[in-house]
C-alpha cells in the first residue's frame, strides 16, 4: 500500500530518466493524468498513453531527451506538498520555479494546473510538485 502516490510517480520518473529508459509505467489515477497532460502540454514529455488493464490501468509516459546532447529535457522533480505536511498557497503568493524557467503543478478546486495559469485564474491551492 503507498502512502504518497505522487511522491511514487514522481520518483518513478525521475528513476527512470536517471537510467536513461525512453518509456516509464506507472499505474494510474486521475490525478497522475491530469499531471502527465500538464507535463505533455508544457514540453517536458513526448507523449503518454493510458494501457486499460485488469488489476489497474497502467500509464505510459514516453520521456523527452535532447537531440543533440542526449541529456533529459526533465532536469529536477520535487515534492512540495505531502501528506505530513500539506503546502497550500494563494493565488497571490504561488511560487515561481527557477525564476519562471520551471513549473508548479497545482492541485486547486478549478482542477490540476500550473502556477501560471492558476495565477491568471486567480486561484489558489495545494503545490503538488516543482517541475525544471
Amino acid at each position: 500500500m503507498l502512502t504518497d502516490p505522487i511522491a511514487d510517480f514522481l520518483t518513478r520518473v525521475r528513476n527512470a530518466i536517471g537510467a536513461g529508459h525512453r518509456v516509464v509505467e506507472i499505474p494510474t489515477t486521475k490525478l497522475k493524468e491530469e499531471m502527465t497532460r500538464i507535463l505533455l502540454d508544457q514540453g517536458f514529455i513526448l507523449g503518454y498513453k493510458v494501457i486499460e488493464s485488469t488489476p489497474q490501468n497502467v500509464l505510459k509516459i514516453a520521456l523527452k531527451y535532447d537531440k543533440m546532447t542526449k541529456t533529459p529535457v526533465i532536469k529536477g522533480l520535487t515534492r512540495v506538498s505531502r501528506p505530513g505536511l500539506r503546502q497550500y498557497k494563494g493565488a497571490g503568493s504561488l511560487p515561481r520555479v527557477r525564476n519562471g524557467l520551471g513549473i508548479a503543478i497545482v492541485s486547486t478546486s478549478k482542477g490540476v494546473m500550473t502556477d501560471k495559469q492558476a495565477r491568471q485564474e486567480n486561484v489558489g491551492g495545494e503545490v503538488l510538485c516543482y517541475v525544471y
